[in-house]
């Protein structure tokens, strides 16, 4: 599942009645995908494997029973947190929360503004600083909590690139210029300028979070949540390339290298776990995993439902590949809760609707100053309706009603994983079940506005509310389970019908005959001229930066989808016809030292990089 900024693939999301109950599909209220346990002596042919390495040491725990909401319905502790320190391993079971964030490299240093550039700045300011500040605040009232987040290597590129960061600063000002403007325009409007203000606090505060609190380097601020051991950061692809797609393994191995250093580089520390793009995987994918240092990754349920042998535990415990690496299923209940287009708790009719923005709903020469260069209407980030219903007339948006359903809907999400946890304790006689809950970190705030206050609520529901549940990461839960059930995982993937025909149909599969001949090339190039110097050496690993970017899965997604189509042909291309004269200059060692310099400013991602990794 896909999100990109300011060309949605409309979901139609209907509003429902969340009753604390479990649904099931059964109808028997059992919350458990995974159908009979083996029979009679079966269990005993079922394989186990311990990694080396010590048993991981216990962690705290602070649960609390009572909880009191202030005036704006947030849930705060009576007593300290420590107190529940004492009532560590109560638990009955496990919730990863895991947040997937990723955008694909856009940076066009040529162009003074640029469209698609918008991505980045509004997930910026609706996804990533809204996240930070949930963090900031749990860790300042001493709120425990675990969550895992990948950050893709394109992502750190572009967040600790100072001319996108620069960009940033200036898209953010001219919000605030527009912003204050609102203010003045809805004075005579009660039902709008309240929602004036609140965004005009949003693009403040997110200025002063980006500029002062963290010098422009969001990568640092989730660096310090990492460092204080409550956020496992985990790595993707190098570019996000789908690599069940990928003919040459050492294509794929230059996708796992490259953002294994990357990530070193950046967060201090090797990556553990890594979110296979498009959580695409294929038998023996698991092995270059291992070769790279990384411990587990994430599949979507049927890779593991999938699995052979079958696992005991289904998707509530990893299971071990041959190689060693582990493999974490995702929860459908979970998951349906968020992502349904029925009963996804986005589509409440009290939240904020996405579609309406002032960039379309006013005057065109008033928001004329702040669209692009080419005058084309866009959306702009204030919105002031609600989703109302599946109905064109939309109602204002009321805050408070949407941050009482954020609550409600966190409430509902963790007594459905009680419940669930309890089942599953009931058939687990030698571990605790873990419900592995993945989703893309841009919905959180972007898609769904009241997201991050949703994140909020839940995790302070958790740590104070009930004792069923404890937040974990993959690697902790490794360390207090080391045994796990050996299983080859399915191929599989999250796209539409859980393999490849999202990135592999007719209105993409001309990309693949050139990406295929590029990675065969690359590898011929690098085996070639292992000691090179000087240019050469500038264009090989040249050459290697523009394979990896026209790799990016992004760009067969958008093909499929019909979004920004356009942009994604000429990315292919570029890159692509980049790459081939690069390959044509260093057999021919004619070398066009302006052309170069010239691609270099412009796909400048992963500066430190070694052509050396495809040899």
């Amino acid at each position: 599942m896909d999100f990109y900024f300011g060309a949605p693939v409309r979901t139609s999301l209907a509003s429902g009645r969340y009753r604390h109950e479990l649904r099931s599909s059964k109808g028997d209220g059992n919350p458990s995908r995974l159908g009979p346990l083996p029979k009679g002596g079966e269990s005993n042919k079922i394989r186990f494997l311990c990694p080396t390495g010590e048993r991981g040491k216990g962690r705290e725990l602070a649960v609390k029973n009572s909880r009191i909401k202030n005036k704006k319905n947030s849930v705060k502790p009576w007593l300290d947190a420590k107190v529940g320190r004492m009532e560590r391993h109560m638990e009955k079971g496990y919730l990863a929360l895991v947040f997937h964030s990723h955008l694909p490299f856009v940076r066009h240093p040529e162009h003074d503004r640029f469209l698609e550039e918008d991505w980045l700045y509004e997930a910026i300011t609706e996804t990533y600083i809204p996240i930070i500040n949930v963090f900031d605040g749990l860790v300042n009232d001493g709120v425990d909590f675990r969550i895992t987040m990948s950050l893709t290597p394109t992502l750190i590129a572009m967040l600790t690139d100072p001319l996108l960061q620069q960009r940033y600063v200036r898209h953010i000002t001219k919000l605030i210029e527009l912003a204050e403007k609102e203010v003045v325009r809805t004075a005579n409007q009660p039902e709008f300028n309240p929602i004036a203000h609140m965004y005009l606090g949003l693009f403040k505060n997110a200025l002063s979070v980006f500029e002062e609190k963290y010098g422009r380097n969001l990568v640092s601020a989730f660096k310090k949540f990492q460092d204080l051991g409550k956020l496992e950061i985990i790595t993707c692809g190098a570019t996000h390339g789908f690599l069940p797609l990928m003919l040459n393994q050492k294509a794929v191995h230059a996708q796992i290298m490259v953002a294994v250093e990357q990530h070193t580089k950046h967060l201090g520390r090797a990556p553990k776990g890594i979110w296979l793009p498009e959580c695409g995987y294929y038998e023996g994918l698991d092995e270059i995993l291992h070769d790279a240092g990384i411990r587990y990754f994430f599949t979507d349920s049927h890779g593991v439902f999938h699995a052979s042998p079958r696992p005991k535990y289904g998707v509530y415990a990893p299971i071990y590949c041959k190689s060693g690496v582990a493999a974490f299923g995702r929860d459908i209940e979970s998951s349906k809760q968020v992502w349904s287009s029925v009963e996804g708790y986005p589509g409440d009719y009290n939240y904020r609707e996405f579609y309406r923005d002032i960039g379309f709903d006013l005057d065109y020469e008033y928001v004329r100053p702040y669209l692009h260069p080419d005058g084309v209407r866009v959306n702009l980030g204030i919105k002031y309706h609600k989703i109302t219903g599946a109905t064109d007339h939309k109602d204002p948006y009321i805050r408070q009603w949407a941050l009482d359903r954020a609550a409600d809907h966190a409430g509902n999400f963790l007594f459905n994983r009680e419940k669930q946890v309890e089942w599953l304790a009931g058939i687990f006689n030698d571990r605790k079940p873990i419900i592995v809950a993945p989703y893309d970190a841009e919905l959180y705030g972007h898609w769904w506005f009241e997201g991050p206050d949703w994140i909020n609520f839940l995790i302070r529901k958790i740590a104070y509310d009930q004792k069923t549940v404890r937040l974990i990461t993959p690697t902790e839960y490794l360390a207090e389970n080391p045994k796990c059930q050996i299983s080859n995982p399915s191929a599989s993937s999250w796209g539409y019908k859980g393999y490849s025909e999202v990135w592999l149909d007719g209105s993409n599969d001309w990309i693949y005959r050139h990406l295929h001949k590029a990675a065969d090339r690359m590898v011929e190039l690098a085996r070639s001229g292992p000691q090179a110097e000087g240019t050469l050496l500038r264009a090989l690993n040249q050459a290697a930066r523009e394979l990896l970017l026209a790799q990016s899965s992004d760009w067969a997604f958008i093909l499929k989808t019909g979004s920004h189509v356009e942009y994604a042909v000429k990315r292919t291309r570029d890159h692509v016809l980049r790459f081939t004269r690069l390959y044509d200059d260093i057999k021919r060692n004619s070398i066009d030292e302006g052309w170069l310099c010239d691609i270099e400013y412009k796909d400048n991602i992963f500066p430190d990089i070694d052509y050396r990794v495809y040899a």
